[in-house]
């Protein structure tokens, strides 16, 4: 398709958040269509570290892109490569027949942190497609809960059919509605996926709560996740319904603002998933998990683990007292840091 006529004038420019997490793995159909019966869940905070994407007009015949961390690539339009590390963004290309164009991506999150990056990325860029091709533009567009459902559902199948590898869902969720959200898996085949439970922020802040910190180590989700849908498969299903179980009690007690209650529980789901795959957590990692339960706040690592980002919540006093405590532990780490970040309320939107 040649939309270059379209954003000649005007380049277009759209962002979407990424996310932490509590009950993750839950989200691949795989794992939570056999355990329908338990009514699987995860739970997501949508943070403020945005990634944009930019679309203008290119080479005719060509789509290029351009994102920090990588080299540019360009190829001819009729041949995108998936298997690529932009392959994502090819496929999305493809699928849209785009042509002619140059995405530019930027990411305020650190490259591969299990934030959810690269799907994050795919929300930006296929609401943003979508936008443009519609006939109502407008914020009522995509304020739409129905835009927002089907830009998450696009993105997914799009990262699902070129990955390689099974894809959860929770991550394009944050991303395209943002906030603070339990997300049930109904394992139904009928286009509607997940039941949302949203947490309304007071203030919209939650600095005082939690804290977000990445540890310097790049991580690579696959091999942890191909570990725990293996010994799932070979019937390991009991830590499972159990994070499950966590994961609503989490829930309820956020819900209530239980600081306590929570850290108790986020350790617990962590101790389950450190006896199943001790390199969930790396020597970085650990040193943040166990100086957290020592000031009483929870502490979980992002994603799938295997490096990246470790969060924690608590009580305001808690969590002002570990964020010494992680800053100092983090100097001795390789480029790792605390992140200056809070929750997003927005999720998807065009940008100016």
């Amino acid at each position: 398709m040649d939309i270059r006529k379209i954003i000649d004038a005007n380049p277009l420019k759209a962002s979407a958040p990424c996310r932490v997490d509590l009950g993750g793995t839950l989200d691949l159909p795989a794992m939570h269509y056999p355990l329908k019966h338990i009514s699987p869940c995860t739970f997501n905070i949508a943070l403020d570290m945005r990634t944009r994407i930019k679309i203008s007009p290119y080479a005719i015949g060509k789509v290029k892109i351009s994102s920090k961390g990588f080299d540019d690539a360009e190829f001819d339009s009729d041949a995108l490569p998936f298997r690529h590390p932009m392959g994502l963004i090819f496929a999305i290309a493809a699928h849209f027949n785009l042509d002619g164009v140059h995405i530019e991506i930027s990411s305020e999150s650190p490259p591969r942190s299990a934030l959810g990056g690269s799907s994050v990325a795919a929300v930006a860029l296929v609401g943003a497609i979508k936008y443009l091709l519609s006939e109502n533009k407008g914020l009522e567009l995509v304020s739409d809960p129905l835009f927002r459902k089907d830009v998450c559902l696009t993105a997914h199948a799009i990262e699902s059919g070129t990955a390689g590898v099974p894809c959860g869902y929770q991550d394009q969720l944050a991303a395209a509605f943002g906030g603070v959200n339990l997300w049930s898996w109904l394992a139904c085949a009928n286009g509607n996926p997940y039941k949302k439970e949203e947490i309304p922020v007071k203030n919209k802040s939650l600095k005082d709560n939690i804290l977000v910190a990445y540890c310097g180590k790049p991580h690579v989700s696959a091999d942890v996740n191909s570990e725990w849908m293996r010994r799932f498969a070979e019937g390991e299903r009991k830590p499972w319904i159990k994070i499950s179980d966590l994961t609503r009690r989490f829930y309820k007690a956020f819900l209530a603002s239980d600081w306590s209650s929570a850290s108790t529980i986020m350790n617990e789901e962590t101790e389950i998933r450190l006896e199943m795959t001790p390199d969930v957590l790396d020597e970085t990692g650990k040193k943040l998990y166990e100086s957290a339960k020592k000031i009483q706040c929870g502490s979980r690592f992002a994603g799938a683990g295997g490096g990246g980002c470790v969060w924690a919540i608590g009580s305001s006093d808690n969590i002002s007292k570990l964020k010494n405590e992680w800053a100092g532990i983090l100097e001795s780490s390789d480029g790792g840091s605390l992140l200056e970040t809070d929750v997003d309320t927005e999720g998807f939107r065009i940008d100016e």
